[in-house]
């Protein structure tokens, strides 16, 4: 294969990169997240990749390199979390990493290796702290984010309806493996000298096949599903915001967030885009009759979402009560597991939120309002064809009453089912099962 040099690769590597369900702004902070993780070969490898999971086979036939050397190296990429790598129909396999959940979090997660974790922490809390990725993901109002809230139970109010899926007990309880590792927010937060709150490290929790990609590369801990509830139980003490996959199938993680390190809050709390968060089904709701005014609640919260105001009421004693934000609210109940009198607590919103079914389907849509859907469907970067139809496809989803139409209520479950009948089609129906 024809050899790139310099900046020009890991220029090439960024776009890459950027053209994923995730975008990446180029500038001189990416460019020195990319040189300190890739070798100039390995960058090379991963932009001549299709987007999508492929096989070795499929790869070395784009790449053209040598079979046992590139084996080597994906294997040597998917140890260091820059290439996922997943066994499937009894063969391994093979996709880029997107930034996020991908590059940062499994960088920052590895526990074996060549590890210069002072290094690559202070480079990505440069890069997230300039807000360029928030703009480039959060900015047009987009509604599919790699996460979604999940409710403390606890916080929920008398006779509410819980589907499975929103129960943090439930995905643990039904995965078949689970595992433990180090949260990558913190972790990053901690080696740039950010870390301000005493939260322990060990919080992200895996499932299934994550649980088994993370295990088989020294990234995550398999333990109990015993030991899981009981760091889920030490979370509630701490007050943490809970975020799982946003699908409702096939969920492969939960993290425990504060407010200070989590980078997706971050997005909220100082950059203001209040849709960097996926929310829960539910919201937050004062009983006025219980509330005494303590301000526990207000304090708790991780997104600044309750104020307390002074209290008119001349039939109370109460000197403050809370006032919700509920265009803030992310339905996490952090704020009514501190509450005596359970005054706080959780209840329905008024329209549901539809979350993904499945990763495939949150993909789709969060590529398509990303601009990034051409890539998933004409997935080889390097072939001709492909890349002319890739082009023009792209020009035509990116014309915001198509995306707009493609992404509403009316046709978007149209559009998902004849985006899984093209993927069968292509004898990648497994894709739609994930």
């Amino acid at each position: 294969m024809g050899h790139l040099v310099g900046k020009d690769i890991y220029k090439k590597l960024v776009q890459k990169i950027d053209a994923q369900a995730v975008r990446v702004p180029f500038n001189e902070r990416i460019y020195n997240i990319v040189k300190a993780l890739y070798s100039a070969e390995e960058a090379e490898i991963y932009v001549k990749m299709p987007y999508g999971l492929s096989t070795l086979d499929r790869i070395q036939k784009i790449t053209g390199i040598n079979p046992a050397r590139l084996k080597n190296l994906l294997e040597g990429l998917s140890d260091k979390g820059l290439v996922i790598d997943l066994f499937i129909d009894g063969e391994y396999h093979y996709m880029p990493s997107p930034i996020a959940v991908g590059i940062f979090e499994f960088t920052m997660m590895r526990t074996q290796g060549d590890l210069d974790m002072e290094t690559w922490g202070k480079l990505f809390h440069h890069y997230f702290e300039d807000g360029s990725l928030y703009k480039a993901n959060f900015s047009n109002g987009e509604q599919i984010g790699p996460l979604r809230t999940v409710p403390h139970e606890e916080s929920l109010a008398d006779h509410v309806e819980i589907l499975d899926y929103e129960r943090a007990v439930h995905i643990v309880e039904s995965a078949e493996k689970v595992a433990v590792g180090l949260c990558s927010c913190r972790h990053e937060k901690h080696h740039a000298d950010a870390k301000e709150c005493d939260v322990p490290l060990d919080t992200c929790l895996s499932f299934g096949m994550g649980a088994e990609y993370l295990t088989r590369h020294n990234m995550a801990v398999e333990v109990s599903k015993s030991a899981l509830k009981e760091n889920l139980a030490r979370s509630r003490e701490y007050g943490l915001v809970l975020q799982a996959d946003n699908v409702q199938k096939g969920i492969a993680s939960i993290c425990q967030c504060c407010g200070c390190c989590c980078n997706l809050l971050l997005g909220m709390n100082k950059f203001g885009y209040e849709n960097a968060i996926v929310t829960s089904n539910f919201i937050a709701d004062i009983e006025d009759e219980k509330c005494t005014g303590c301000g526990k609640c207000a304090k708790a919260c991780p997104i600044n979402a309750i104020e307390m105001k002074d209290d008119s009421d001349p039939n109370t004693k109460r000197k403050k009560k809370p006032e919700i934000n509920l265009d803030l609210c992310i339905g996490c109940g952090v704020c009514g597991l501190d509450c005596k009198p359970s005054a706080c607590q959780l209840i329905p919103r008024k329209k549901r939120v539809i979350h993904p079914e499945t990763t495939f389907e949150r993909v789709i849509l969060q590529s398509l309002e990303r601009g990034a859907l051409q890539n998933q469907i004409f997935d080889n970067p390097e072939n001709i064809g492909n890349k002319a139809m890739n082009a023009i496809l792209g020009a035509f989803l990116r014309l915001p009453p198509v995306k707009s139409a493609l992404m509403s209520d009316a046709l978007r479950s149209r559009f998902l089912g004849a985006m899984r009948a093209g993927v069968r089609l292509q004898g990648k129906g497994f894709l739609t099962e994930m």
